[in-house]
């Protein structure tokens, strides 16, 4: 991860599961994309008229429950396959969303369609219980590290679009990061949005695919010694992807 100018740069401690280290030397690279997804407010009313009487007037519904989007139901307990993740894709899109409406919410449970998958994670990694690791080191520091951008970002700011290095994308062999399957991994997407009329912008350290769909691994750090939130590298206006590397 780039240091972060307006974040606190923490370093965590390397498991064997860390992936900071650069790629391997077999590495496969794909065109450069640009997607761009929207998000309407997460809460909000409606009004409806009531009905059957003269004196009736506009009522107001409760705030709709914001609702993740689904990305790719039951693809982590299905075999990996070397099909390369598009950005432009719907359940990239949708990941997005759900990214964004955990990061307005301060709720990470409601990025789960769009984190690496557990059932996922324990046919990748070949080290001893992958699922403790998961939970107790992955998810939870994306759990602290949505909470530093919900705190970042401010309830007026609205999703512009998200800027994936597609050229940086490379695909991992077996064997590196102890890993035992392979995936695609790109590092510095951007997450651009728009508040108080100003374009602004964070990163996301790590995406891996799974079946052909990208997926949050790292949000704010890859490695961290302090056990905080961290937001990647906030920035005005769109930021710079990157730097490429890591597994």
């Amino acid at each position: 991860m780039k240091a972060a100018p307006l974040a606190t740069a923490v370093i965590a401690a390397t498991l064997l599961t860390g992936c900071g280290g650069p790629p391997s030397s077999s590495t496969v690279h794909a065109d450069t994309h640009v997607t761009s997804a929207s998000l309407s407010s997460p809460g909000g009313s409606l009004a409806s008229q009531a009905a059957g009487s003269p004196a009736s007037q506009p009522v107001s519904s409760p705030p709709a429950s914001p609702t993740a989007l689904p990305v790719a139901p039951g693809a982590g307990a299905r075999p990996q396959t070397r099909a390369r993740p598009s950005p432009d894709s719907a359940a990239f899109k949708a990941a997005m969303h759900d990214l964004w409406l955990a990061v307005t919410t301060g709720k990470p449970d409601l990025a789960l369609p769009a984190y690496f998958p557990l059932a996922a994670y324990k046919q990748v990694k070949a080290i001893y219980d992958p699922a403790a690791d998961w939970h107790g080191r992955l998810w939870y520091d994306f759990t602290l590290d949505v909470g530093a951008a919900h705190r970042l970002v401010g309830p007026g700011a609205r999703l512009v679009r998200v800027i994936v290095p597609m050229s940086d994308a490379a695909w991992i062999n077996p064997g590196v990061c102890a890993n035992r399957l392979g995936y695609w991994h790109v590092s510095g997407a951007r997450v651009v949005y728009r508040e108080h009329g100003e374009e602004r912008s964070f990163g996301i350290a790590s995406l891996i695919s799974w079946r052909g769909v990208w997926y949050v691994v790292h949000f704010g750090a890859v490695l961290r010694n302090v056990v905080t939130g961290v937001v990647d590298d906030p920035a005005t206006g769109p930021g710079i992807p990157g730097p490429a590397g890591g597994c």
